[in-house]
């Protein structure tokens, strides 16, 4: 047991004195620590000052890029561009524009219809066609052809290889100007070849890919309507001599639906749903008159001509009681419930009025079953043409 005199305890009193000052000024530093957190967070604040400074700088070269049509070779830099080489971006108030939103929706559900026995679903055009594999497949399925091309490609190279042997195919299906000297009809119609490429759509440029799908819905007559004038502005990037020039232009996706679908050739029920409107009800009365009259023999009845004959089975069977044979029932449908098998009628009552003599008609079957009036009013006016004296 250890013992302190006096003048020990003293010092050791005096020694726990100055310990519990230090701790005391030690732990009644909640103040100086408060201090450090604040210049901690004035510190902070500042950085991310400096940080939104960048930011902002960097927005602005960004404009500067697109904005001015002469770039510094240092900006140049920053885009990966060869010489001669361009690239083009849309605007994003086109992007967002209502009507181009809808041409691409309209699309969409086109391609998913098609392909719908392939079992493949198009949710977003950029990121789900820039690879060829989709396109191969929807040229395959409009043309009835075999792409001799790999089934599924996963390098850069393999895909944009892909893409130019869809690309080939597809321009020679359209008739474009690389296999056609004789091009008005072709560059009319708005189908240029300059329009989309394979590095173009690898690049997922949504403006050559909508160029192609409408150039592929027009020729294979889709039976779609487009929103009507859609227009996007795009900015145009190219290097030349070493620095980046930009300008913008206006790419016109869509225009009428009528010149888009080379109604170029006008008759006279052009003239007449132009021209005299008021003279449209004597005609469909001219013609339910006609129908009705062979109809009738089967206890059939028309009523109205703008939706009686979309299905076609009246077209069938009026060409049979007009040829005087009777239809086997098993080579159409005599109740269709889709849009595929009412095409089906509708295109099988056309083989038999060309089997009959009458020449290919300018309707189409999607045409008649879409509701198309006028499309169904040429059909039987033919009939009405050559079958008027019948009894």
């Amino acid at each position: 047991m250890s013992c302190f005199t006096t003048h020990e305890a003293k010092e050791t009193e005096e020694d726990d004195k100055k310990v519990f000052k230090r701790h005391k000024t030690t732990f009644s530093e909640p103040k100086d620590d408060k201090d450090w957190r604040e210049r901690e967070r004035k510190k902070e604040k500042e950085k991310r000052k400096v940080y939104r400074d960048e930011v902002n700088e960097l927005q602005e070269e960004g404009k500067h890029a697109i904005d001015d049509p002469s770039l510094s070779p240092d900006l140049a830099g920053t885009f990966i561009l060869d010489e001669g080489e361009e690239r083009s971006m849309i605007e994003p108030a086109s992007r967002d524009d209502l009507k181009f939103k809808e041409l691409q929706k309209v699309l969409i559900e086109w391609i998913n219809d098609t392909l719908v026995e392939n079992r493949i679903i198009v949710k977003d055009i950029e990121e789900d066609l820039f690879d060829g594999q989709i396109l191969g497949k929807l040229i395959e399925k409009l043309a009835d052809i075999k792409l001799e091309v790999a089934e599924v490609t996963q390098s850069e190279q393999g895909q944009k290889q892909k893409l130019k042997t869809v690309l080939d195919t597809t321009n020679r299906l359209l008739n474009l100007p690389r296999w056609n000297h004789q091009q008005k009809w072709s560059m009319e119609m708005g189908w240029r070849q300059d329009k989309w490429s394979a590095d173009s759509i690898h690049s997922k440029n949504i403006v050559a890919i909508i160029h192609l799908l409408v150039a592929l819905a027009q020729h294979f007559r889709a039976p779609i309507r487009f929103p009507e004038h859609v227009s996007v502005n795009v900015v145009v990037v190219q290097r030349r001599d070493g620095q980046l020039a930009t300008r913008k232009v206006v790419e016109e996706l869509t225009t009428t639906n009528d010149m888009m679908q080379g109604k170029f050739e006008r008759d006279a029920f052009d003239t007449l749903f132009d021209h005299a409107p008021d003279k449209l009800n004597v005609v469909k009365r001219s013609l339910i008159t006609f129908v009705n009259k062979h109809l009738n023999k089967i206890n059939l009845e028309v009523t109205d001509l703008d939706t009686q004959f979309a299905d076609g089975v009246y077209l069938v069977l009026l060409m049979g009681l007009l040829e005087g044979y009777f239809v086997p029932l098993y080579s159409f449908h005599l109740t269709p419930d889709s849009f595929d098998q009412k095409v089906h009628n509708v295109q099988f009552s056309l083989e038999l009025m060309q089997d009959g003599g009458l020449p290919k008609p300018k309707a189409r079957p999607e045409d008649i079953v879409n509701l198309d009036l006028k499309a169904t009013l040429r059909v039987l006016y033919n009939l009405f043409t050559k079958y008027k004296h019948l009894n």
